[in-house]
């Protein structure tokens, strides 16, 4: 079955696109977090993002930094922060959502962790 992703590149679901190549797609956000907030897709399926190649993975965020610079000149905004969350569509995908401050960025944060958690934590991590 297709990802709705894959269903917008292949012109199946309409999108408001915003921007392509010929390796890549973005367009608005249905549920936008604030106004042009954009997704910026691979036209062809990858997941997760780590997956990709070191050229595609480098060029998705090239798109995504092209697409960023326009929606800060036409979006109000102080600037156009970006996420990858990687659970909602099994579709690589990045988020661009203009933002005036973190007050608009749906970042939760965490709970504050102990010292020797991380340490401990960081050691195992390390390489």
């Amino acid at each position: 079955m297709k990802t709705i992703f894959e269903r917008i590149v292949d012109g199946d679901i309409p999108c408001h696109k915003v921007w392509e190549n010929e390796r890549f797609l973005a367009f608005l956000d249905i549920r936008p977090v604030a106004p042009g907030h954009c997704l910026v897709v691979p036209k062809a399926k990858v997941d997760p993002v780590f997956s990709m190649d070191d050229k595609a993975y480098s060029e998705l965020f090239l798109a995504a930094k092209r697409v960023a610079e326009r929606l800060k000149q036409v979006v109000e905004c102080e600037r156009v922060c970006l996420a990858v969350v990687g659970f909602e569509v099994p579709h690589t995908h990045i988020h661009l959502i203009p933002c005036r401050s973190m007050v608009d960025f749906p970042w939760p944060g965490g709970k504050p962790v102990e010292s020797e958690e991380l340490r401990a934590l960081a050691q195992k991590i390390y390489f």
